[in-house]
């Protein structure tokens, strides 16, 4: 009965041999499996921290809508013209050039000036240089320095008459600043600009003298004559002269179509020669006026040499300017070389003799007395002996 009850059970050595070879080579490769990962998460855990997940935007529709806030305004071509106007009719005071000058200069950065709007900014220039000293004021070089170089950039919006005198602007309100300049380097590059702006100057011919001296007794006549009555005779003679130049009255005879276009392209032609002298003179004007204010530099010692050989160019090209100006020029260079021989027998520009630091205190030195011993005072006064012992 017993061999019957375990006769189909396996004896219990083998099944126990058995089921730990037969599971071993798996529970061990498993355990291993297992172990490896917890390892080396424990590793990294300990060196270094893990990242923590990301967290994911929640995904927004496209039609949401955002508020945006408008920063600049765009004005309109009457606003930027009306406000050209009000500047150029406050530009004039000199009180109120600082202000109205930097409202010109945000117009040119905002590209305002254009074409259509150069004739209203011309205005403001052209009230900006009214008179013609002010752009030299101590007070209001920087800011004429400033406007007038910021308008080089829109030049080109102007037309080619207003470019010329933009450009004699230029020459008054930029060169003659930079040579107030404490800048060795501006200054000797403002003068490089003055000699190569006269040598560019044609030569004056015997018309520009008299023309000269016609404007200047057209000057004297016009500060005498403050107060009086206006003089016919101006009118007399315009009467006579147009009889003289029809005295059969033959003019009537010919078409007024061609009559017409005749007389408009004299007066055009005219008046282009007429301009092209004007500004021929201001360009004359301005250089003089460089020169002027670099010889009034003439006592920094730095600017001596870069003046010399300024006023030695201006003074060999003296035939480019009319005889009053020749007249000043020559008396500039006079005055140039004056300072040149005193400056070689060691004088200064004040007439007192050009010593340096080591030469002054050589003199002052020299007739002092030595302290010895206990006599320690300035000139052996003994005046320090009591506290010393």
């Amino acid at each position: 009965m017993a061999g019957d009850l375990f006769e189909d059970l396996p004896p219990p050595h083998a099944s126990s041999n058995t089921g730990v070879s037969g599971s071993s080579p798996a529970a061990t490769s498993a355990t291993r499996v297992e172990a490896s990962p917890a390892l080396k998460s424990a590793l990294k855990s300990a060196l270094k921290r893990a990242k923590p997940p990301q967290e994911t935007p929640p995904e927004t529709s496209t039609s949401e809508k955002r508020l945006r806030f408008k920063t600049t305004t765009d004005a309109s071509e009457s606003q930027v013209i009306e406000a050209m106007e009000k500047i150029s009719s406050h530009i004039k005071n000199p009180l109120k050039f600082n202000k109205a000058s930097k409202l010109a200069i945000q117009l040119i950065q905002a590209g305002s000036v254009k074409p259509s709007t150069s004739e209203h900014f011309f205005a403001i220039l052209e009230a900006a240089m009214s008179s013609p000293t002010a752009c030299n004021e101590p007070s209001l070089r920087a800011d004429y320095h400033a406007l007038l170089t910021a308008s080089q950039d829109v030049v080109e919006c102007l037309p080619k008459k207003q470019q010329s005198l933009f450009t004699v602007w230029t020459i008054r309100a930029i060169v003659a600043n930079d040579l107030f300049t404490d800048d060795s380097f501006v200054f000797s590059k403002a003068t490089g600009k003055i000699k190569e702006g006269i040598s560019n100057l044609p030569l004056a011919t015997k018309d520009d003298d008299i023309d000269e001296a016609a404007s200047l007794e057209d000057k004297t006549q016009a500060e005498n004559a403050n107060g009086q009555n206006p003089d016919t005779s101006s009118e007399v003679t315009i009467v006579n002269n147009k009889e003289e130049q029809d005295p059969f009255g033959l003019d009537a005879l010919i078409p007024s179509t061609s009559k017409k276009d005749g007389k408009a392209k004299a007066l055009k032609e005219r008046k282009e020669v007429e301009d092209a002298k004007t500004l021929l003179k201001s360009k004359r004007e301005a250089w003089i006026l460089c020169l002027e204010i670099a010889a009034k530099r003439y006592k920094t010692p730095w600017c001596q040499t870069g003046i010399d050989i300024l006023v030695k160019h201006a003074f060999d090209n003296a035939s480019r300017f009319t005889s009053k100006q020749r007249e000043a020029i020559g008396k500039l260079w006079a005055s140039v070389r004056e300072q040149q021989v005193r400056r070689k027998h060691g004088k200064s520009v004040s007439g007192k003799l050009d010593v340096n630091g080591f030469e002054w205190l050589q003199e002052k030195y020299a007739n002092e007395k030595i302290s010895i011993r206990h006599s320690v005072g300035a000139s052996g006064d003994r005046k320090c002996t009591q506290w010393l012992g």
